[in-house]
């Protein structure tokens, strides 16, 4: 006398959960890779709103005739990042705000993004509110 199970195993495997899965997992990597972009630098841009930064530590200003000044002080531009990280040297979280009168060349301003992006500062563009 033969005793067979009634249960059997079943050696099918149903595929779609697992494709779903596998579908979702591209389109999430394929969104998140297109918000990365490695070489931007970080800005933090005010609202239009007079908002004023807690963290507020260091204020750059150019002028009309590209005089640099940091906290009311003139410097060179050659002294600038010099200026900046003495200045920021012990700071945690350190900020810029950078104002810059509306005839200052582009090239002006990115320099001094570029500064802080090259010593991980963050930066804010400071505009005049609405």
């Amino acid at each position: 006398m033969v005793l067979r199970s009634r249960n059997k195993v079943s050696p099918d495997f149903n595929m779609s959960s697992m494709t779903d899965i596998v579908f979702l997992l591209l389109i999430f990597f394929m969104l998140t890779s297109t918000l990365v972009s490695p070489n931007a630098l970080k800005l933090l841009l005010p609202n239009s709103k007079a908002k004023t930064l807690e963290k507020q530590t260091v204020s750059v200003s150019i002028t009309k005739e590209i005089d640099f000044f940091i906290n009311e002080r003139k410097v060179t531009e050659n002294n600038l990042e010099r200026e900046l990280k003495l200045l920021l040297e012990n700071k945690q979280e350190a900020a810029i705000i950078l104002h810059t009168d509306k005839t200052v060349d582009i090239e002006f301003v990115v320099k001094v993004m570029d500064i802080a992006y090259r010593n991980k500062y963050k930066i804010v563009l400071a505009t005049t509110p609405n």
